[in-house]
């Protein structure tokens, strides 16, 4: 499982996109984007908002390194 912080690409909102793949989360991250912030996802966007993106897989506890 993969999930995106809002807060962590700079927006003050507490909304945590996730999905089964980081393909999964960024299209999520895009229609949540346009909706509650008035933000299109470009490619070079995407990019950024690939780098934040985190896997829960090696922290499923909640505890980061």
């Amino acid at each position: 499982m993969f999930e995106l912080h809002c807060k962590d690409v700079g927006f003050d909102c507490p909304g945590v996109v996730r999905g089964a793949t980081k393909e999964e989360v960024l299209k999520q991250a895009a229609v949540h984007a346009a909706e509650a912030h008035g933000t299109q996802v470009t490619p070079e966007l995407a990019t950024k908002l690939s780098a934040l993106i985190r896997d829960q897989g090696t922290y499923g506890s909640g505890a980061r390194p």
